[in-house]
């Protein structure tokens, strides 16, 4: 059997802490075990296509763009806590330690930044996946509003994760 403190089968495999910050922003950070190989998780984070599929809120990619390891995204947002659609200009890139690493690039937000550092565990059946976001909208609502909202979407965003690893995962079945 597998084991990680903090984790057991009979309770959720997220540790996450959301939080607005004094200075101004969000903060979130979560610990979060999937049950697939770090290669699975790593294909989803980096599936810049799909990304909208990840998440309850309706999003688009306008554009998606990779040039010299980088890979330039510009998502549009249609969030129900903000009026409007929001506009994230995003570059995102493999670190030498191999986490994923996206900053704020332009469009609707003050500051964006969101890293990934994903670890095998238990021989690599698991993957142990540390996450951490920073966000601040040029927006109106009070930062602690969009803390709220964001560990609500959070929740679903690493539901939705798991369930498609678990899916990529699973072998193919041919039929005779």
């Amino acid at each position: 059997m597998f084991s990680w403190p903090g984790w057991s089968r009979a309770v959720e495999s997220v540790v996450m802490d959301v939080r607005s910050e004094p200075t101004g922003g969000v903060r979130a950070t979560a610990t979060i075990l999937f049950p697939v190989e770090s290669a699975v998780i790593h294909r989803i984070l980096t599936d810049y296509a799909h990304w909208p599929e990840l998440f309850d809120v309706r999003m688009r990619m306008a554009e998606i763009r990779e040039q010299d390891g980088k890979v330039f995204t510009d998502i549009r947002i249609d969030h129900a806590l903000l009026p409007g659609e929001r506009r994230l200009l995003s570059e995102t890139r493999t670190l030498p330690t191999g986490g994923l690493l996206t900053e704020l690039k332009g469009g609707d937000f003050k500051q964006y930044r969101r890293f990934w550092k994903l670890t095998p565990v238990d021989g690599g059946a698991y993957t142990k996946a540390e996450f951490e976001l920073f966000v601040e909208i040029d927006s109106s609502v009070p930062d602690w509003m969009v803390a709220l909202a964001m560990r609500q979407d959070l929740e679903s965003h690493f539901r939705i994760m798991t369930e498609k690893a678990l899916a990529k995962a699973q072998p193919t079945v041919r039929r005779q």
